[in-house]
């Protein structure tokens, strides 16, 4: 592997018009996204409702990210499954069609029985089989399961296992003290961004960047440059702002944020409910408190 991931990713949300997947506003989207300072996307993730999504619908997504990126973006496909045979084969097929990365999140149905030998061997199997570097995706919140150092320590040695992504609380720690040197750790949330950074992990997938990109990657910049005062005012300007976005409304809070940025979010598929007019009220006076309306 040559690359190495740094910066700051959006995952990038899937529009829907009457609950039908809309390419032209992901293209939309994809076009002002280009012209930021954003290393890359985290396609079909759960930004991106990627469990509310049929797999032909997911690859049309990831067809339309992979042909609108800026030259300088590199896309990470989420492509985990519940089964090592299905996170495969779908994994070549992302591969196949021009994916940089694949993101793999933890299985956890049978997560009494998913051991610390069991994911080891997931992650392993999966990272001999397809032809493009692996990252781990490391979210309990959604999955119920966490990944242990022990098996952080052994799969980044991998040759074909890249880094993570890391949205647990008080893990980056120790996952960042036994990973291999070329592993790259990613903070899952613009809230843990600036304590990541300083422990050393290399950049951020983080929901606000869906609708702020340039002020995430103005909080990156800063503390590349080592430039503390500014970075940890952006920190507590940008923690504040996702505590009321993605903290307090999940997927539809994110996907009104870009609305109110000028990106298109809509409403998100059902059965996830689109925000009532107080919740509207709410982001639209944190986007305001926080100086950003008509800024993108």
């Amino acid at each position: 592997m040559s690359k190495r991931l740094a910066g700051i990713f959006a995952p990038i949300s899937t529009p829907f018009v009457n609950e039908d997947i809309a390419p032209e506003h992901l293209q939309s989207n994809m076009r002002k996204y280009k012209e930021t300072g954003l290393a890359g996307f985290f396609a079909l993730g759960s930004n991106g409702e990627s469990k509310s999504l049929t797999e032909d619908e997911k690859l049309k997504i990831l067809e339309v990210v992979l042909r609108e990126k800026g030259d300088h973006q590199v896309v990470m496909a989420g492509t985990g499954y519940e089964s090592t045979r299905q996170t495969i084969s779908f994994s070549k097929k992302a591969a196949e069609i021009g994916a940089d990365y694949v993101s793999i999140v933890t299985p956890s149905y049978f997560k009494k029985r998913l051991t610390d030998e069991a994911l080891i061997g997931y992650y392993t199997d999966v990272a001999d089989a397809v032809p493009i570097p692996v990252l781990a995706y490391n979210a309990p919140g959604f999955t119920g399961m966490t990944l242990s150092a022990k098996v952080i320590e052994k799969i980044s040695r991998h040759p074909n296992i890249a880094g993570m992504k890391d949205t647990s609380a008080g893990n980056m720690s120790s996952y960042l003290s036994v990973c291999g040197d070329d592993f790259d750790v990613l903070s899952g949330t613009i809230s843990t961004l600036f304590t990541a950074m300083g422990l050393g992990a290399s950049g951020g997938v983080v929901s606000l960047a869906n609708a702020f990109p340039n002020i995430c990657c103005d909080l990156y910049n800063k503390l590349q440059s080592a430039d503390l005062q500014e970075a940890r005012r952006l920190h507590y300007l940008l923690y504040n702002l996702n505590r009321s976005v993605s903290g307090s409304f999940g997927v539809a809070g994110v996907k009104y944020a870009m609305d109110v940025a000028g990106y298109y979010g809509g409403n998100p598929r059902l059965p996830l409910l689109p925000l009532t007019e107080q919740g509207q009220l709410s982001i639209h006076d944190a986007v305001k408190k926080a100086g950003l309306l008509d800024t993108q």
